[in-house]
């Protein structure tokens, strides 16, 4: 996969599919950016502290950022455990604007990478509400609008996922004149730190996922897709969702569409 002298920001890069993210993008040749609210422990070609809750530090980081990057991976969120608020401002309200921010330090032909989830399979029936937080939310209404489309603790991570990917669809074609593609990767359970906050979270649905298939993903198998789309391999690759589940996606098909 050709990323090699490619200059590559990684949000999230502190842990997780984003520290395994920025790994391999550098094992691979590519200069990584990373920004998290946490300071990486690896030796990263630069880092900028952000808080995707709070629109001053994003503000902050993006001006800290000097020069063109040739692909934007979005990886950093939160888990359901978090506040409602929290959830649909860091998965969704911070990323957006964070990517807004940062679109005139994109070189032409760069790709943004949404890590969205499986839980956003569900988007097409709720996609009213969906189509209303894209056009209303910001950070000063996200709670109030949460609770007014029904959003509670238990329905807020699957929410922000949908909301990702309808916004990543909804968005091919926005900066076409530039050549910036935009696509979503969306994973199932993956060994990560929060692993355990989806389980505990999800209950019975999470052990069903697990069951299905055995055994959670890893991150390196995430981040493998990650650095494909940020790669001139994908460059066709536009305004979709690529699934790396292990299957679930096509079994939870199945079980919808009896096939």
């Amino acid at each position: 996969m050709s990323v090699e002298n490619k200059t590559v920001i990684v949000t999230g890069a502190a842990s997780g599919i984003g520290r395994e993210t920025a790994r391999i993008l550098m094992e691979r040749g590519a200069r990584v950016i990373g920004f998290d609210r946490n300071r990486p422990e690896d030796n990263l070609d630069g880092f900028i502290e952000v808080d995707l809750m709070d629109p001053v530090s994003i503000d902050k980081a993006v001006d800290n950022f000097s020069g063109q990057a040739d692909a934007l991976c979005n990886v950093a969120g939160l888990p359901p455990t978090a506040p409602i608020n929290k959830v649909m401002a860091v998965n969704f309200v911070g990323l957006r604007r964070f990517t807004e921010r940062m679109l005139d330090k994109l070189s032409p032909g760069a790709s943004i990478v949404n890590v969205a989830s499986l839980a956003g399979i569900g988007w097409s029936g709720a996609i009213d509400g969906i189509k209303r937080f894209i056009a209303e939310a910001d950070f000063d209404n996200v709670d109030a609008l949460s609770t007014e489309l029904g959003i509670d603790q238990e329905r807020c991570y699957f929410f922000s996922k949908e909301v990702l990917r309808v916004w990543t669809m909804q968005n091919w074609n926005t900066w076409r004149d530039r050549g910036i593609r935009i696509n979503s990767i969306s994973p199932g359970p993956v060994e990560t730190p929060i692993l355990q906050d989806f389980l505990d979270t999800l209950g019975e649905r999470a052990e069903e996922d697990m069951r299905v298939m055995g055994r959670a993903g890893e991150s390196s198998e995430i981040a493998a897709a990650v650095v494909f789309l940020c790669s001139s391999d994908s460059s066709w690759i536009n305004g979709t969702n690529i699934a790396t589940d292990g299957g679930m996606e096509a079994h939870v098909m199945g079980q919808i569409y009896g096939f």
